[in-house]
């Protein structure tokens, strides 16, 4: 399933990627920091939801209460309720 998520308090002002049975694939985000942003979607391709909640979950952005990653670990565990409840 294709999820889309539009992020909070960061640069990038979207994320999209491929949830299957809790395995996050495709991540895309939409602005932020075109290269970090490439690279941690490269780094956690395949990875479970829960995976990358635990590593990502409250990383911050300078004095933002959030970041992009933490976005991220959000969007995939939204994404994983929803995938459990359509089951």
């Amino acid at each position: 399933m294709r999820y889309s998520y539009k992020t909070q308090m960061t640069c990038s002002s979207q994320i999209d990627f491929d949830i299957n049975d809790g395995i996050i694939t495709n991540i895309s985000f939409i602005g932020g920091c075109n290269g970090n942003l490439k690279a941690i979607s490269k780094l956690v391709d395949g990875w479970s939801a829960q995976q990358i909640s635990d590593k990502l979950a409250g990383n911050l952005c300078g004095r933002r209460p959030t970041s992009c990653a933490d976005q991220l670990a959000k969007a995939v565990c939204q994404a994983y309720e929803k995938e459990k409840a359509q089951s």
